[in-house]
């Protein structure tokens, strides 16, 4: 079979077993995308329908990724299998059987930022400043208790008489709760848990889905929270045809509800499972794989493995001391010029950090440098010109939905304020003036053109025709700034991703690309191609992706690992350990540890320590960028 040549022993064993429970570990590096794509193309080959295979992953960027892998080896003209993150696998489940607990077909998503103004307006309701409970705090309560499968009403029960935080959760939570039922409106746990409940208390929906795909393909098995594998085990119930991939050793996620159990006690819960593992390490130099192998291994609570490659040495890791920040980002923005000197191009370069507030400096040293860079985390469609048209777009699918209306009023502004649209929304539109009554008539008729032209365009057309129909295009560029002008060019990227899903038209591919909007990470910042230049982001941010050069700043005790991991805890500190493991392996050919002898943090100077993970490293891979080590002469 030709299209297991170049693969492993490892991987080729992992490819062929196809029936019953599989578990793959796989390290850093070792080809499992290739290995899980290769797999679902081995499936069909063998007479598995395509549409009886399901396979997940977490990011839109990694399953976009895997889709085409999966229809690049498939042909064009063949049937793909169901390929999706988890809250894609939820939204499908609920568009196709929701209808069993009340969920309408055409929902639309909050992202966080939608939440948290809602939690913001249930407080102020409550007469609770920011000051005294932040929404983001308070959504963070809900999204925990949704994630552990807790309903608003059982949290009441439970947290409505108790401490000062509780309560008001409690009564956040029940008006919140409101709200989204109201905007027909689901926010991302909602996706996760819903569809858990849908398939526990539902038999004849669990069945349907068990049949719809009897093989089942689990990507970064150790990002998965307890109701990811409540629905995992759901759905694998009757076939048994479970194929999970994860590393244990990249498991970065348990403060988000991620838990290690499940790749770890896989075996306990299906004790028929195969276990294959993938040790060959096909992106990282013998240097930093030999690295990183000596760090992870400190970790107690994993499972053996210990990445392999048969690439040269290559270069020495370098350290660099810096006397500040300041100097740091200097060193590195300098560094970079001279490997860009060198014909290194800045995309194939990523800098790293551990904390949001580190990216100030860089950004400074870079600027002053004339480094091209982008910074990961303003996500595209968390921008505000981004969020006006998708606006338009989920109010022609759904003219009921009263946040969106008050968004589209304003975006262009047509003399429509919240009162006018208040008293709408309460049936009292014989109150309002002639004059305001022209203006709601011609918007509400906008709306109406647009809902007509959803059910035959493709979403890259319909798009466009809401950016005319709006007034954005008049708005942003006719009448607009130089600043609006650049701003109308994020609007127009939106027909490019929305086409992605133009083989689907009418509402069913608009309601596609409003999902994908709604649930995109600050990976798929990566995708929209609108700025080139270095990556600054967050390590976690970082998981998943692999550059030629990396950076990481602030490898310095207390700031990496960082002082907030709770030293009472063995699993955080090991975390913290894991982290660093997947800063080290997003490396293929150079990696540089920068420290700061002085960082200003709150606003004070604090004299730092260099990182404990320093000295994990073998020395003898290490090349130290200045006479002495920092680890000697600090």
């Amino acid at each position: 079979m030709k299209y297991l040549e170049g693969l492993n022993d490892a991987q080729k064993r992992a490819v062929l077993a196809l029936d019953g429970p599989i578990s793959v570990l796989a390290g850093a590096g070792s080809g499992k995308t290739r290995v899980l794509a290769t797999r679902v193309y081995h499936l069909v080959r063998e007479g598995v329908p395509a549409d009886k295979i399901l396979a997940v992953t977490f990011t839109n960027k990694a399953a976009r990724e895997m889709r085409a892998r999966v229809r690049a080896m498939l042909g064009d003209d063949a049937a793909t299998p169901f390929v999706a993150t988890f809250h894609g696998l939820g939204r499908e489940l609920l568009e196709s059987y929701g209808s069993a607990i009340g969920v309408q077909r055409f929902f639309s998503v909050y992202d966080r930022d939608d939440s948290e103004k809602a939690i913001g307006a249930a407080l102020k309701a409550l007469d609770i400043s920011a000051k005294e409970l932040s929404p983001r705090a308070v959504l963070g309560r809900i999204s925990r208790a949704k994630g552990d499968g807790m309903r608003a009403s059982e949290f009441h029960e439970k947290y409505g008489r108790s401490s000062f935080g509780g309560r008001v959760a409690a009564e956040a939570w029940l008006r919140y709760e409101k709200t989204l039922k109201d905007e027909k409106a689901l926010d991302f746990d909602d996706l996760i848990a819903l569809p858990v409940r849908l398939l526990e208390e539902h038999p004849e929906v669990r069945s349907a889905a068990q049949k719809r795909w009897q093989y089942l393909h689990i990507d970064e098995y150790q990002d998965t929270n307890a109701l990811q594998g409540r629905l995992t085990n759901m759905l694998a119930a009757e076939h048994k045809n479970l194929f999970v991939v994860g590393d244990i050793d990249q498991t970065i996620y348990t403060w988000r509800g991620a838990t290690i159990d499940n790749l770890l006690g896989f075996d306990k819960t299906y004790p028929e499972a195969q276990t294959i593992i993938l040790e060959r390490n096909y992106r990282s130099t013998k240097n930093l794989v030999d690295a990183a192998n000596a760090v992870i291994e400190k970790n107690k609570n994993r499972k053996e493995k210990r990445s392999t490659t048969e690439q040269d040495a290559g270069e020495p890791i370098v350290v660099h001391m810096a006397s500040s920040a300041e100097d740091e980002a200097r060193w590195i923005a300098l560094r970079i010029r001279e490997l860009m000197s060198q014909g290194v191009k800045p995309e194939d370069v990523a800098i790293l950090f551990r904390t949001n507030f580190q990216s100030r400096a860089l950004e400074e040293g870079l600027l002053r440098a004339g480094v091209p860079y982008k910074l990961l985390g303003t996500r595209f469609f968390g921008r505000k010109e981004v969020k006006d048209a998708l606006a338009w777009m989920r109010l022609a699918m759904d003219p009921s939905r009263e946040v969106d209306k008050l968004r589209a009023a304003a975006a262009p502004p047509r003399g429509l304020g919240a009162v006018t649209l208040g008293k709408l929304a309460a049936g009292q539109r014989d109150q309002l003036r002639a004059s305001d009554l022209a203006k709601v008539e011609k918007f509400e008729q906008t709306i109406d053109e647009l809902a007509l032209a959803a059910d035959e365009l493709v979403p890259s057309e319909f798009v466009k025709l809401v950016i005319e129909k709006s007034g954005m295009r008049r708005a942003l560029v006719e009448e607009g700034s130089e600043e609006d002008r650049e701003r109308f060019e994020n609007v127009e990227e939106l027909a490019s991703v929305a086409a992605r899903h133009d083989s689907v038209p009418g509402k069913e591919g608009i309601a596609l690309f409003l999902a994908e909007a709604a649930l995109a990470s600050d990976q798929d910042e990566l995708d929209q191609g609108e700025k080139t230049g270095v990556t600054l982001m967050t390590v976690h941010a970082a998981k998943g992706l692999e550059f030629d050069t990396v950076f990481v700043a602030g490898m310095e005790e207390g700031l990496f690992p960082h002082q907030g991991m709770g030293a009472d805890t063995n699993r955080d500190e090991e975390e913290e350990r894991r982290l660093f493991y997947v800063a080290m392996t997003r490396a293929k050919s150079r990696l540089c540890l920068t420290l700061s002898r002085v960082r200003k943090i709150y606003g004070s100077d604090t004299y730092a320590e260099p990182s404990s993970f320093l000295a994990d490293i073998d020395s003898g891979l290490v090349l130290y960028d200045e006479t002495d080590s920092p680890l000697n002469n600090w």
